[in-house]
């Protein structure tokens, strides 16, 4: 824990590692902290801000806001796409990630001083045990939410509050889906817990 004053009085600030999924839609963001503790989790939605610097002064302002309530020591992100996957993926959409990558990374530490760790995100997967079942009739990033879902519940002994809508017509009309925002989050969610196992590997070693 650190302290710092605010409107005169001591606050106290967990120390904690602050994991990100940046894409240029959304960018999911969770934090645990030194101990290995799930601290929170969330999404900065960004899809309807169509020029790139508002894009990133949004993720500048999140920044700030989550610095002032937690004493963020380490960052990592997703490590940018290296390869093109068919039907995917266009040097277009792989190169506006990269430099929007870049951009957020810049940011982290213009802001914090902290220069980003890049994690892959199937190494990620690998240190923290999550195996993909390539027969499954659900899609890769459906099996990553349920995962970190379930983990979460096993942390904290409850659901987390994901965000969700309401369907309005169609046969499941009243019923709640969970929004693509979750993707990002739960991916988020990886990349942090992963860093955490890397972090420790190699510490260890």
């Amino acid at each position: 824990m650190t302290a710092s004053y605010l409107g005169g009085k001591l606050i106290s600030k967990q120390k904690c590692i602050l994991g990100l999924d940046v894409s240029t839609s959304c960018i999911g963001f969770c934090l645990f902290n030194t101990e290995g503790f799930f601290v929170e989790i969330g999404c900065i939605p960004i899809d309807k801000v169509k020029n790139t610097y508002e894009k990133a002064q949004c993720f500048r302002n999140k920044l700030i806001e989550l610095a002032s309530k937690y004493d963020i020591f380490n960052i990592c992100v997703e490590q940018n796409l290296q390869v093109f996957r068919p039907g995917l993926s266009s040097a277009k959409t792989l190169f506006s990630l990269a430099k929007f990558n870049g951009t957020v990374c810049f940011i982290c530490f213009d802001t914090l001083g902290i220069e980003p760790f890049e994690l892959n995100v199937n190494a990620a997967r690998k240190l923290v045990g999550l195996k993909i079942n390539r027969k499954s009739s659900d899609s890769t990033k459906d099996q990553v939410k349920d995962w970190v879902r379930q983990k979460i519940v096993n942390i904290t002994k409850a659901d987390y509050n994901w965000p969700c809508k309401q369907l309005k017509s169609g046969p499941n009309k009243g019923k709640f889906r969970d929004l693509k925002t979750c993707y990002d989050m739960a991916d988020a969610f990886v990349i942090t817990l992963g860093y955490l196992y890397h972090d420790r590997k190699n510490t260890i070693s």
